[in-house]
């Protein structure tokens, strides 16, 4: 198993795509904390990967509130003692496909506290406690953070900000041997983007949460010296 002897803490594990890592990641051997605000949600995940025979904690948390951050950090450290893998995948999109014109002020604050606050809280509070071993920090990304698209201006400055997070991360955490990369998974059938929602006419190679299970498990078992601050897509090359 790729991930024997490793702590993974993967937010927004309740469904679609942080759910599919979850388990994932379980399977290839990690014990793994189910982060999310919903705690039915994750307390079901975490329940399936115990039943499979694997390790698994639910802990309810707010991405956007760096004391709910640090709670999630100091469960993870009183459940295993230790801390390799991040996964930052929590996210929001409440107003896609809406201009400046339509878009509500509230959910451009709300989905910048989320996919960007948060990705910068989960950060700032692992970090330290990944120090002595070293460690992966896997951020999910978008398309939408490297290209300029119209009626989606929240979400694609939030996730252009957690991207350039990324790559000024990677210079800080060099000399503690941990690395962070965005994956960029492209369309997933998701409830927060079912297939078709935003691109019909690319709903025959929307992905499901298992297409990016592959992906990262390589960036969570690369070699502490690199790769760092890079991007990982799993889009196609006509759709970027």
């Amino acid at each position: 198993m790729q991930l024997n002897d490793r702590v993974a803490v993967i937010t927004g594990a309740g469904r679609g795509l942080g759910r599919g890592l979850a388990t994932g990641f379980a399977a290839q051997g990690a014990a793994v904390v189910c982060a999310a605000r919903t705690a039915e949600e994750i307390g079901e995940v975490a329940a399936e990967i115990r039943a499979a025979g694997g390790r698994a904690l639910a802990q309810p948390t707010d991405v956007s509130d760096l004391a709910s951050v640090e709670a999630m950090v100091a469960a993870t450290l009183a459940a295993w003692g230790r801390l390799d893998v991040l996964v930052i995948n929590a996210g929001i999109c409440p107003d896609m496909g809406r201009s400046i014109f339509d878009s509500e002020p509230q959910a451009w604050v709300d989905t910048v506290a989320i996919n960007l606050n948060g990705a910068y809280f989960c950060v700032k509070a692992a970090a330290p406690h990944m120090r002595e071993s070293g460690g992966h920090i896997i951020l999910i990304g978008s398309g939408k953070g490297h290209r300029a698209m119209p009626d989606d201006s929240a979400y694609a400055c939030s996730k252009a900000g957690a991207w350039m997070l990324v790559r000024t991360m990677a210079g800080e955490l060099a000399s503690s041997r941990i690395c962070i990369n965005e994956l960029i998974p492209g369309p997933v059938d998701t409830p927060m983007n079912p297939k078709g929602r935003d691109q019909p006419s690319a709903a025959e190679w929307h992905k499901q949460p298992e297409d990016v299970l592959p992906l990262a498990l390589f960036l969570a078992t690369q070699p502490l010296s690199g790769p760092s601050g890079q991007s990982f897509s799993l889009m196609r090359r006509d759709s970027q």
